[in-house]
């Protein structure tokens, strides 16, 4: 094996899917969404059936990953962001306002991102860096610095495509492609945006570079 198979081998198990904690969090974003959809076309279309339903999903899926062990803030936010949604929807009437708040806060993000690597401070590398407790060791990494900067690039591409997808729908009140929408471009995006953003990171990395956990000065 050559020394830069070996150097790849070695990296290969810094998942950064792992890093960044799976799907679990993904997955449970999907439930108060589907739940509003679904009370609200069986409840005639009455939107505060469906502002209900999502609110006592978002509730038992806070429970649920408190109980597994998540982190309160974390287990909060997709609860505050529903809730959020929910005011908004009944302040406006209109159902497919519900998903206003995904719609501005992806587009949001998009801008955040960008604004990011302009800087030099891509958020992968922050957010990375957070998890394994390296703070801002990684910026003096030049070839860290790089490879984060063009994964990060990855993930604006993520944001953008649900502003796409979700802006037309949300415009010609499609509450039912909005809620399938929001279910299709939530796990399988964000799966196919870490995949390619690790090999991205992998590819723009040196053969003799000893991975995210070891960044060299």
């Amino acid at each position: 094996m050559s020394g830069a198979d070996a150097a790849t081998k070695q990296r290969e198990p810094e998942s950064l899917s792992a890093l960044l904690g799976g799907r679990s969090g993904t997955v449970d974003a999907t439930a108060p969404p589907a739940a509003f959809v679904i009370a609200w076309l069986a409840g005639g279309e009455s939107i505060v059936t469906g502002v209900a339903a999502a609110v006592v999903v978002a509730l038992l899926v806070a429970g649920w990953r408190l109980r597994r062990g998540a982190r309160p803030r974390a287990a909060l936010v997709g609860l505050l962001g529903v809730c959020v949604a929910a005011l908004v929807v009944l302040y406006t009437g209109r159902a497919a306002d519900f998903f206003l708040v995904q719609l501005a806060s992806n587009a949001a993000s998009a801008l955040a991102w960008l604004v990011s690597i302009t800087v030099r401070w891509p958020l992968l590398g922050v957010v990375v860096g957070a998890v394994l407790g390296q703070k801002t060791r990684w910026r003096r990494d030049p070839d860290l610095l790089r490879a984060y900067n063009r994964g990060s690039v990855v993930w604006i591409f993520q944001y953008v495509i649900r502003v796409a997808v979700f802006a037309p729908l949300w415009l010609t009140d499609q509450v039912v492609a909005l809620g399938v929408a929001r279910i299709a471009l939530t796990w399988p995006l964000i799966a196919a945006c870490i995949a390619v953003s690790w090999w991205v990171i992998q590819r723009s990395l040196p053969p003799a570079h000893p991975g995210l956990r070891h960044p060299t000065e």
